[in-house]
């Protein structure tokens, strides 16, 4: 196996993630620094992570949490802001699937399985996430949500389309398949409606329910499953394998 995939089995971080922290000089392997995230290991091989050894038989767990305002979405912020990570007590090391600005809040995963974060953050596999947007400047025309659903055109390139729905003058229900910096809030100003308040409540399938801010729960094997599924579809369609 190739160190960088190991680390994400371990529970370090994503795949991507992991290799930055080869590249970085922090992995040991028996000893040696390694910076080349494809090196083979095997379950024998000792390899700790800034002097902490790591293993990759850890059984592996998803949390939802519902991240509150002021909180990073990152294990560990040299600011010294609290995390999203220490609303979960336990021995196991987690980090969060994707990011939520600190300003925004709602549903956000916690997890030791580095290729389902893989799988629902990697661009190609079009992980839906849904969002309540209260905005200013309502009522929000039919113009505005046309626009929002068809992709509008921002610094770095156009948005795909959205589902978007209002749900009162000044209320919608947003849901996008990418995952750009602040884009929702970038779309939303687009269109002539600055965000006010921005909570993500449904990720792939999940829903955030009835979580309150700082609350957490662990998902079912079921739920990891709902989600497993979720990401593999897009991607499984488009190299023409089945998602089963």
């Amino acid at each position: 196996m190739r160190l960088g995939k190991y680390l994400a089995s371990a529970g370090v971080a994503s795949r991507r993630a992991a290799e930055e922290i080869v590249r970085s000089g922090r992995v040991e392997v028996e000893g040696t620094v390694i910076t080349d995230p494809a090196r083979e290991v095997s379950p024998e091989t000792l390899v700790t992570v800034d002097g902490v050894h790591v293993r990759s038989d850890q059984p592996r767990v998803v949390y939802a949490v519902n991240k509150p305002l002021g909180v990073v979405s990152t294990a560990r912020d040299p600011q010294g802001r609290p995390t999203v990570t220490s609303l979960v007590p336990g021995e196991v090391r987690l980090y969060p699937v994707g990011r939520l600005d600190i300003d925004t809040g709602g549903l956000l995963l916690l997890t030791n399985d580095g290729e389902l974060a893989h799988t629902l953050t990697h661009p190609s596999f079009e992980v839906p996430k849904t969002y309540r947007v209260l905005v200013a400047n309502p009522p929000v025309r039919e113009a505005a949500l046309r626009a929002l659903r068809g992709g509008v055109e921002l610094d770095d390139r156009r948005t795909s389309a959205a589902r978007v729905r209002r749900l009162a003058p000044d209320t919608l229900e947003l849901t996008i398949h990418e995952g750009r910096k602040r884009q929702v809030r970038r779309m939303c100003e687009h269109v002539g409606h600055p965000v006010r308040r921005l909570e993500r409540v449904a990720f792939g399938p999940l829903k955030l329910g009835a979580l309150k801010p700082g609350d957490y729960r662990r998902l079912s094997g079921e739920e990891v499953a709902r989600l497993a599924s979720a990401g593999a579809g897009p991607a499984a369609r488009r190299s023409g394998t089945s998602s089963c």
